[in-house]
C-alpha cells in the first residue's frame, strides 16, 4: 500500500503528566534481549494521585480487512501473571509482539482473572472507510473505556499522540468529559497494564478475523488477520475484495480492475489531527 507521510503535530501533554523518558527494563534469553513491563509508569502516575490507571492499546490499524481493535485494562498493582519457560525461567508480560502466538493464548486465558477490569471496542471497516483512521481509532478507544464499570482515573495510550483528546479529533457525538490521557513510547513494553491490554486486544481480533476467515478462505485471514500477507494479496487481485475490506485504502489504487470500488472519504473539517492514510 502506498502511503504518503505526513507532519504530526506534537502532543500537547496535560500538565503534570508529562513523560519522562526512562529506558524499558531487559532481559536476556538466548542472547536476545527481551523486554519485560512494569509498574514503573503505574506507580509514578498514582503519586501523582491517579488511582485507577487504564492502560490502553489497540491492534489492526495497518490491516487492509477487518476492524480495528482497543483494550482497556486496569490493574491493581499486583504481581503480574507468568508462564513457565524453559528451564527456570519464566515467560512474562509484554508487548503482545514479542509473545509467540501460544504464550499471548495462555496469557489471553489468565489475564481476566487476574485485571480488575478489561474491555473492548471497535470500529469496522466500513467505519474507517467513513471517517479515518484517527477518528475510528478514537471511537474505538471511547468504547472500550466506556465500557469499563467505572471510569478510570487517567488514561495511559501507548504511542506519541493522543487520540482521544482535542486536537487530535472533534468530540464524541455523545460528548463528555475529555479524558486525562498519559502518552508513552512503547508503553506496551514498560507497562503491564498496556501491555495486557496489547495481549488481549490481538488475541480478540485474531480470533475475529479467523472466524471471518471462515466465509472467505482463500483470502487467509486465520492466518495474516488481515494484513497484506502474499496470499492475502494473490487472492486480492483476483477475487477483489471482500465486505471486510478496506476501501478507502490506496491498496485499490494498484488493483486496476478493483479500482472503481474504492470509496473517497468527503473533506474533513482541519483539526491538525495526524493523517494514517
Amino acid at each position: 500500500m502506498r502511503t504518503t507521510p505526513t507532519p504530526e503535530d506534537e502532543h500537547e501533554a496535560i500538565p503534570g503528566l508529562e513523560p519522562a523518558p526512562r529506558p524499558a527494563r531487559a532481559t536476556r534469553t538466548g542472547g536476545a534481549a527481551r523486554r519485560e513491563a512494569g509498574y514503573e509508569i503505574e506507580r509514578e502516575l498514582r503519586g501523582r494521585g491517579a488511582v485507577a490507571i487504564a492502560g490502553v492499546d489497540e491492534v489492526g490499524r495497518g490491516a487492509w480487512a477487518g476492524p480495528v481493535l482497543v483494550c482497556a485494562a486496569v490493574a491493581d498493582l499486583s504481581p503480574p501473571p507468568e508462564l513457565p519457560g524453559r528451564g527456570d525461567r519464566a515467560v512474562r508480560l509484554t508487548d503482545s509482539k514479542l509473545l509467540t502466538r501460544a504464550h499471548r493464548e495462555a496469557f489471553a486465558e489468565i489475564l481476566p482473572g487476574w485485571l480488575s477490569c478489561h474491555a473492548f471496542g471497535e470500529a469496522s471497516a466500513a467505519e474507517i472507510d467513513e471517517v479515518g483512521m484517527t477518528e475510528a481509532l478514537r471511537r474505538a478507544a471511547e468504547r472500550a473505556l466506556g465500557a469499563l464499570p467505572s471510569r478510570p482515573d487517567l488514561v495511559l495510550l501507548d504511542g506519541a499522540h493522543d487520540y482521544l483528546r482535542r486536537p487530535w479529533a472533534p468530540a464524541s457525538a455523545e460528548g463528555g468529559e475529555a479524558w486525562r490521557v498519559r502518552c508513552e513510547v512503547k508503553a506496551d513494553q514498560r507497562s503491564v497494564t498496556v501491555a495486557a491490554a496489547s495481549v488481549l486486544a490481538k488475541v480478540r481480533r485474531d480470533r475475529l478475523m479467523e472466524a471471518l476467515g471462515a466465509d472467505h478462505p482463500a483470502y487467509g485471514f486465520a492466518d495474516n488477520a488481515g494484513y497484506p500477507s502474499p496470499q492475502h494479496q494473490r487472492t486480492l487481485a483476483s477475487d477483489g475484495p471482500t465486505p471486510h475490506h478496506r476501501l478507502s485504502w490506496s491498496y485499490l489504487d494498484d488493483l486496476p480492475q478493483w479500482r472503481h470500488l474504492k470509496k473517497t472519504r468527503a473533506p474533513q473539517p482541519p483539526s491538525g489531527q495526524m493523517t494514517l492514510l
